[in-house]
């Protein structure tokens, strides 16, 4: 009985010390990022760690005044949100599709695609775009993005497909509703909360891969994520500015995220017990 009482009041002891350590390991490394961006290049690598200094917003001042900061940002929302339409208009249908047919083999091999290293789809596309002329233009950006976004919204929404009862679907083509009528008018009301997590996860997806933009952009269409690295040089790398152009490239996906997350834990809820 005593060891009874003590492992019940120890319990929460241990719950809250699990979550502190998650907890740090996962927000320490933004934590350090975030005041890094505000430390003298010097500060950022010094060893020990200086937990106290004197903040500065040189390193912002340099991203913001060394490259077209704005302009590069506006390249992100263009390629990463035009392959997170591309990708919602072409995944949530398919995903319908896979399950209303219980056919999953469309679903397993975009999911192998989905897998597959990026360099193995990075040389035929450079070639291919290449010869006719076309790296460096924003539909190859936006179309070879729509790679990581069109599987991810597949099987963001297939659980949510699962989810609903034939019956409605039925109901509604015997009530004359053409395929695209029920889609649209019966079965997406009803999946808003998916609809919203797979927007985000493709938004948050597409703005953070850097190999498609490295290879395939230019200097008009170069996005935040590549242009941070002008601040590693072969020598002499300049971490306050490097650390603090991460931050602000981070925001936004904060912003959206924030901005959705009563439909984001909504969505990642009701897409965990299929009906």
């Amino acid at each position: 009985m005593v060891a009874r009482r003590i492992a019940a009041r120890a319990a929460p002891l241990l719950d809250a010390l699990q979550v502190a350590i998650v907890g740090i390991v996962f927000v320490a490394p933004v934590l350090w990022m975030v005041t890094a961006g505000f430390k003298d290049s010097d500060a950022v690598t010094a060893l020990p760690p200086q937990l106290l200094f004197h903040p500065t917003l040189r390193n912002f001042a340099t991203v913001l005044t060394t490259m077209p900061f704005l302009r590069f940002a506006l390249n992100s929302v263009v390629i990463a949100g035009g392959s997170t339409i591309l990708g919602v208009l072409l995944g949530v249908p398919a995903a319908f599709a896979v399950s209303w047919n219980r056919m999953h083999w469309p679903a397993l091999l975009m999911l192998a695609a989905r897998m597959a290293p990026g360099a193995l789809f990075l040389l035929p596309w450079f070639v291919m775009f290449s010869a006719i002329g076309a790296v460096g233009s924003f539909w190859v950006l936006i179309v070879t993005h729509a790679a990581i976004t069109l599987p991810l919204a597949l099987w963001t929404m297939l659980p949510f497909f699962d989810a609903l009862p034939r019956e409605l679907t039925e109901a509604a083509r015997i009530d004359g509703c053409s395929d695209t009528a029920v889609l649209l008018r019966v079965v997406l009301p009803l999946v808003g909360p998916g609809l919203a997590v797979s927007v985000i996860l493709c938004f948050v997806f597409a703005w953070n891969y850097f190999l498609f933009s490295l290879v395939l952009s230019d200097i008009h269409s170069r996005t935040l994520i590549v242009a941070a690295f002008n601040f590693v040089g072969e020598g002499v790398t300049d971490w306050g500015a490097l650390m603090a152009a991460a931050t602000l490239i981070a925001l936004p996906p904060v912003v959206v995220t924030f901005l959705g997350q009563r439909w984001l834990v909504a969505g990642l809820t009701a897409g965990a017990v299929k009906g």
